[in-house]
Parts: C-alpha cells; sequence; structure tokens
C-alpha cells in the first residue's frame, strides 16, 4: 500500500493526484487487501453521509482472477443482503501492486 504525503503550507491540490507517496510495496493477500479496501471505501462513504448499505453497485478489478472465490468470502462479510449489483473483471495491472480495487456507486443524502 501506499500512503499520501501531505505538505501543510502547500496550496490545496485540486487535480485528481498526490503530489508525493510513500510507498513500501504492497502487504497483504487479496483477504486482506479486500478487506482494506472494503474498510477504506466504508470511511470514504461515511464522510459523505452514507454507508456501505447504502452501495447500489460495486465494480471489483481483480490482478487475478483466480482469486475470485477468496475476495469474494471477504467481500460478503461486509455487503450484507441485499448486496449491491456487482461486475468483476480480470485486468492487467493494478497501481502499486495491489491484487484488488473496488469502486463503488451509492445513495448520498439530498443536497440542501
Amino acid at each position: 500500500m501506499f500512503k499520501e504525503v501531505i505538505v501543510p503550507d502547500a496550496p490545496i491540490n485540486t487535480a485528481p493526484y498526490s503530489r508525493a507517496v510513500i510507498a513500501n510495496g504492497c502487504n497483504g493477500d487479496i483477504t486482506e487487501q479486500t478487506r482494506l479496501t472494503i474498510l477504506k471505501l466504508k470511511r470514504v462513504l461515511e464522510a459523505a453521509g452514507s454507508s456501505l448499505d447504502k452501495v447500489v453497485k460495486t465494480t471489483v478489478f481483480l490482478s487475478d482472477i483466480n482469486e475470485w472465490p477468496i475476495m469474494n468470502v471477504e467481500y460478503a462479510k461486509h455487503f450484507l443482503k441485499p448486496a449491491p449489483a456487482r461486475s468483476a473483471f480480470q485486468v492487467a495491472n493494478l497501481p502499486g501492486g495491489l491484487k484488488v480495487e473496488i469502486e463503488c456507486i451509492a445513495l448520498a443524502p439530498s443536497s440542501e
């Protein structure tokens, strides 16, 4: 995994990239990476006023589709029934040597 370096005195970055990251390789097997990915999704959703139970669709990207059954066991622990719609694909490469990436679409509170 990697971590973004935040520079307090730097101007706010509005572009979709990190100015710098610290990378120590990618730790964890597919189960651990799936768990951490979903926990990060949960934090982002909660910051937006949503939650995992309001996710309506996920797309799972795997570096090795043969790890699907293992990933699916961990995934099922976090997305209870009725589970969101889901697509999954094997991809040639994920950033930082990751084994899994998950994107989601979730319901959010109406803006006022």
